[in-house]
């Protein structure tokens, strides 16, 4: 590791463009291998149409960083919490890689500085510079296998931006993270009030339904109609993970939407 570690600082030194591998070495903690898959990694589809070719964007590695990000923070909740149950393993990691948590991060790795796009899709995607974040995580993945990828997660983000024992204390808006993921998803989700009534106790109680594009994802029952949308919510993504028929629902309709773009 260490003589691979003077090898990459050789190599850096005869290299006459070193800008890139300096300026990476500041977000990422280490030289990297291959720079055009973090170039690709900071560059939105709004512009690579005009000079990079139509592929030559973020989304694909935006979609392996996504999942790469989750296998990982698993791996991380799952080491720290040898004693606790599924349940609050996931409800832990979905505070870690929620939407908000990821613009903050990027913003703080100065990727803003990094990413290019057209002015108004900056302006109008308040996701943009999450979505980097997840596309760098895809290419430091491809660059440095798993076990690099998830030092980095590890040292640069995780030790950095978090407190586990902390976070796993936080409640989980599951309703807000259910919108997110489907606005992200470009699928629409609906509640809908099933029925609301006095209890036995002269409490109330409210009954919502949340649907994918149609098709019914849960229910959940709440002394409001707030909590009852959160318990449908938490259902929601319960199933979204774990139903086979269900994922493969959704990758129909992500494929049926990619056939409709222009």
């Amino acid at each position: 590791m260490f003589l691979e570690k003077i090898r990459k600082k050789i190599r850096l030194f005869f290299l006459k463009n070193k800008e890139p591998y300096l300026s990476l070495f500041q977000i990422l903690g280490f030289y990297p291998n291959d720079v055009t898959l973090y170039e690709q990694a900071f560059l939105h589809r709004s512009v690579s149409p005009l000079s990079f070719g139509k592929n030559s964007n973020n989304e694909r590695l935006e979609f392996l960083g996504d999942a790469i990000l989750d296998a990982i923070i698993a791996d991380i909740v799952f080491a720290h919490f040898p004693n606790k149950r599924e349940g609050f393993l996931t409800n832990t990691r979905s505070k870690i890689v929620k939407r908000e948590t990821l613009n903050q991060i990027a913003l703080a790795l100065g990727l803003d500085k990094k990413v290019t796009s057209l002015p108004y899709v900056a302006v109008h995607n308040k996701y943009l510079l999450g979505n980097a974040l997840e596309a760098l995580i895809g290419a430091v993945y491809l660059d440095q296998g798993y076990e690099g990828c998830r030092k980095f997660v590890k040292v640069q983000i995780v030790d950095k931006y978090f407190s586990l024992n902390k976070i796993a204390g936080q409640e989980v808006n599951f309703k807000s993270r259910l919108l997110e993921w489907s606005q992200k998803s470009k699928l629409q989700i609906e509640f809908n009030l099933i029925e609301s009534f006095i209890d036995d106790a002269g409490k109330p109680v409210f009954h919502t339904s949340v649907s994918l594009e149609g098709t019914h994802l849960g229910t959940g029952v709440g002394n409001t109609k707030k909590e009852s949308q959160q318990m449908a919510a938490k259902t929601a993504f319960k199933k979204i993970n774990k139903d086979k028929d269900i994922r493969r629902f959704i990758e129909i309709q992500k494929s049926r939407l990619q056939d409709n773009e222009p």
